[in-house]
């Protein structure tokens, strides 16, 4: 029996830190974006009810490949088991580095 493997993305955006789980995590055909697949989300049968996680359910919904910049990206880990994908502010998560922006070096005009 082969083994799926599970990946958790965390990224910031628009002043909020997430974390989500995905089956597919590569770097995308766009240049400077990571793709993710496969978004997977808590128990569907589960009682109790994660406002932050519905909030990302709500968020996701209808979404099949997400495209997310290099630079928003905070950590991507490859996981043994499934967590609870969440939603938090940017001001209240501590120490958080993003990674630096790309650096382009622009082609110089011949005629100078």
């Amino acid at each position: 029996m082969s083994v799926r493997k599970l990946y958790k993305v965390i990224f910031a955006s628009q002043g909020k830190v997430y974390e989500v789980y995905a089956r597919h995590v590569q770097q995308a055909d766009i240049y400077g974006f990571v793709e993710i697949e496969e978004i997977l989300f808590g128990e569907k049968s589960s009682l109790l009810v994660d406002p932050s996680e519905e909030q990302l359910k709500s968020e996701f919904n209808g979404v099949t490949r997400s495209y997310i910049p290099f630079h928003a990206v905070i950590r991507i880990d490859e996981v043994e088991k499934e967590g609870r994908g969440k939603i938090l502010q940017l001001a209240s998560v501590e120490n958080i580095t993003q990674l630096p922006h790309p650096i382009l070096n622009k082609k110089k005009d011949p005629e100078k």
